[in-house]
């Protein structure tokens, strides 16, 4: 039995003053954002989408809303679908800008392979495997829409493709909007399939 888990990473944020904005509350789609949300919702309207499911903040909820609607279902929500803890949480930290270059935060960039700033790679991987096989589970047979975060999605296919989980994060492939959809027979994973519906964007642009 073929069953998909899509895992979409939220559309572009309302983030004027620049900062990395985590899992702090208030942060919803910009205009151009809620217009991402309403082109994936077009692009997967012909699919057999029997569950929508989204991490708890605003953003991914408001992604997952358009979809949801086209498909005449409610937003499920899955805490494991959360970003990443980030000890940087509501600073600048673009590179050779704001909190990176004070000295007092240099001792969290100390291992870059855990990371030491926050939330281990591993555990990522872990509760966004978690998360993808519930959500396989309530569309056995069908088609699951999971809405994410750069960071988590990215994690998770590293790990499930057998690559190191730490990384360049200016060479993650996922896009604003974008689909990183795991398809499944029964329950073995057989295929991994990255498409861009609303386009692409700049992966070193802060917007996680």
């Amino acid at each position: 039995m073929k069953t998909i888990v899509h895992l979409l990473r939220h559309g572009e944020v309302h983030n004027p003053d620049k900062i990395l904005y985590g899992r702090l509350p208030g942060f919803g789609l910009s205009e151009r954002g809620r217009r991402q949300a309403l082109t994936v919702a077009e692009a997967v309207a012909g699919h057999d989408i029997t569950h929508v499911v989204a991490s708890p903040l605003q953003r991914a909820q408001e992604t997952a809303g358009p979809i949801a609607a086209a498909h005449r279902l409610d937003v499920a929500t899955d805490e494991r679908l959360i970003e990443a803890a980030n000890d940087f949480e509501g600073q600048r930290v673009a590179v050779g800008d704001g909190a990176l270059r004070q000295p007092k935060a240099w001792p969290k960039l100390r291992n870059p392979i855990r990371p030491s700033w926050g939330e281990p790679y591993l555990e990522i991987a872990h509760r966004m495997l978690g998360a993808v096989y519930r959500a396989r589970a309530a569309a056995d047979g069908h088609e699951a829409l999971c809405v994410s975060h750069q960071l988590p999605i990215w994690t998770l296919r590293r790990f499930l493709e057998g690559r190191r989980l730490w990384h360049d994060p200016r060479r993650r492939q996922c896009s604003l909007a974008s689909l990183t959809s795991l398809i499944f027979a029964d329950e073995e994973l057989v295929d991994i399939v990255y498409s861009e519906p609303a386009g692409a964007t700049d992966p070193t642009v802060t917007g996680a």
